[in-house]
């Protein structure tokens, strides 16, 4: 779809002219919106990402994990004006963490290069940001929602740790260990990212909560991996989140203590 214009809002440059992309014949928007891919070594699953991308997002950033195969070939031709920037570090966290500094869209999408994305859903992310979210969570099981690519275990996994965050730190989610999310951009400066791994998305979720941020949760379908086999482990991908749980909750009571003094309790203790 080609651009346009629209009138000036009031309080802005009358003779302005602000560029829209109309994304149906309903609906439009202003912010340029940028979508991160992680990957490495996806070059067969990539011609099923990239084609559900709609036509009207204004960048695709592809990390690239220093794939052995031909993942950023492929990229590029079906992409051709796809960024790609190199990774320096090793980590799902690390990778999306150097996307969004490339990105120089006002709107960030995060999407899986397995396949399991649809990115025709991209479009009620980028409906729940423009309309007052500052966070729009995809949601396996909210309703919707659904899942073809997880075990009972991962289920029950998910569920448990989703329901201590939701406990310990107020929020209301459905799903925790999900990776297809929309953010503003500047809400980076309010989660400050400082993850490597695989937990990245269950830091963002918690950051966001705690940071005060708006957050809509999409229902979203996560679809069977195409090609490839999966890293994720249950067991042991439980146990690093769970730590990333423990770790923000213990430095939640840190800046607790920091701001409000020892309450008489631990005054008490640290005098004993």
């Amino acid at each position: 779809m080609s651009s346009a214009v629209r009138p000036a809002l009031p309080g802005e440059d009358p003779l302005a002219e602000v560029e829209y992309r109309p994304i149906s014949s309903h609906l439009a928007i202003t912010p340029p919106v940028s979508v991160v891919i992680p990957a490495m070594n996806e070059a067969e699953n990539l011609p099923y990402v990239f084609k559900t991308l709609p036509a009207w997002i204004h960048e695709v950033v592809l990390v690239d994990g220093n794939s052995t195969d031909d993942t950023v070939r492929v990229a590029r031709d079906l992409w051709p004006d796809v960024k790609v920037v190199r990774q320096m570090g090793k980590g799902k966290g690390d990778a999306l963490i150097t996307g969004f500094e490339a990105c120089t869209g006002d709107i960030i999408v995060m999407v899986d290069a397995d396949g399991s994305a649809d990115g025709n859903e991209i479009v009620s992310y980028v409906s729940a940001l423009v309309s007052g979210a500052d966070f729009a969570k995809g949601s396996r099981f909210a309703n919707g929602g659904g899942t073809s690519d997880m075990t009972l275990i991962r289920k029950l996994g998910n569920r448990a740790l989703c329901a201590v965050v939701n406990a310990k730190f107020g929020a209301r989610y459905t799903d925790l260990c999900y990776g297809y999310n929309a953010f503003w951009r500047r809400c980076l400066d309010r989660i400050d990212l400082d993850c490597t791994g695989f937990e990245v998305e269950t830091l963002m979720n918690i950051r966001v909560v705690t940071a005060g941020l708006k957050v809509q949760e999409i229902p979203s379908h996560e679809y069977l991996r195409i090609h490839g086999a999966s890293n994720l482990r249950a067991v042991r991908d439980g146990l690093r989140v769970l730590k990333v749980i423990l770790k923000e909750r213990s430095n939640r009571r840190a800046r607790r203590l920091r701001v409000t003094g020892p309450t008489l309790d631990t005054a008490r203790g640290e005098a004993s």
